[in-house]
């Protein structure tokens, strides 16, 4: 069974144990990352709006859990339309937005970008506390941790190079690197001291010979950013191939297990 699906059961097994005392009663959500932290740690009713993007399969993990809830525009007129007695937002959405809400006499709290699973810890530690949910939130991250700590094959450790649309890569810092770490790889770019989100050219690629190319997902609407992962040199590569989700690792939240799990599945041993 998927970690996804299995990580929701065993917190809806929780829910009847969580007192629910002083926890914001209405919570919005404007960004998607603190979509899908809400998501797994909300009570029924408890979130009352998510972003646009929630319900986008492409880029949410949790699209149909979205999907059942109403969508809100990340303007303070709209946001404050749900009455919200807490606003979920990310530290680089619209500033004039969080501002306007905090006139209004809205409560604001913003959550930074996760670039590593303790940077996870933190964020699902602090959404616990703030809905009033700190129990369910540890029993999330006691089920990512034991998927984290699944023993590794002994040997030499492959290398994995990511390759995303336009020729870009996960270096050093981030959390797609960490993903590639904790499922037993060596990041191809963050050994050429390649730090965050950069461009790795094809040539460069080519020459370093990865053991796994992990590619971005290749979408059916036709696009010039996709179009290097066609390349003949890239397939002609002597690597093993592998597309995991997208919506697995664009937030970080304990759902990135899934995507270490998937690359540890086709590690060679």
């Amino acid at each position: 069974m998927p970690f996804c699906a299995r990580l929701l059961g065993l917190l809806l097994a929780t829910l009847p144990l969580e007192a629910a005392a002083e926890a914001p009663a209405r919570v919005v959500s404007m960004n998607l990352c603190t979509d899908q932290l809400a998501l797994l740690l909300a009570d029924p009713g408890q979130l009352v709006a998510v972003s646009r993007v929630a319900s986008d399969p492409v880029a949410s993990a949790l699209w149909e859990e979205a999907s059942a809830l109403p969508a809100v525009a990340t303007d303070a007129e709209a946001i404050n339309g749900f009455a919200p007695d807490l606003v979920l937002a990310g530290a680089w959405d619209p500033p004039a937005t969080l501002a306007m809400l905090r006139r209004l006499g809205v409560r604001v709290e913003t959550f930074e970008i996760e670039s590593s699973f303790a940077d996870i810890h933190a964020n699902v530690d602090r959404m616990g506390d703030l809905l009033g949910k700190p129990e369910r939130a540890a029993e999330l991250l006691a089920a990512m941790d034991a998927e984290l700590d699944r023993p590794l094959p002994t040997g030499p450790r492959p290398r994995a190079a990511l390759y995303y649309a336009n020729g870009y890569t996960s270096g050093d810092g981030t959390l797609a690197h960490e993903i590639l770490t904790a499922a037993g790889y060596d990041n191809v770019a963050a050994e050429r001291g390649l730090q965050g989100l950069v461009h790795l050219p094809l040539e460069v690629l080519v020459t370093a010979a990865p053991d796994l190319l992990v590619i971005g997902q290749d979408y059916p609407s036709p696009a010039l950013a996709q179009g290097i992962l066609r390349h003949p040199a890239a397939r002609a590569l002597a690597a093993d191939h592998a597309a995991v989700a997208d919506n697995l690792w664009t937030c970080g939240t304990p759902l990135a297990v899934e995507a270490v799990a998937t690359l540890r599945a086709i590690r060679p041993r």
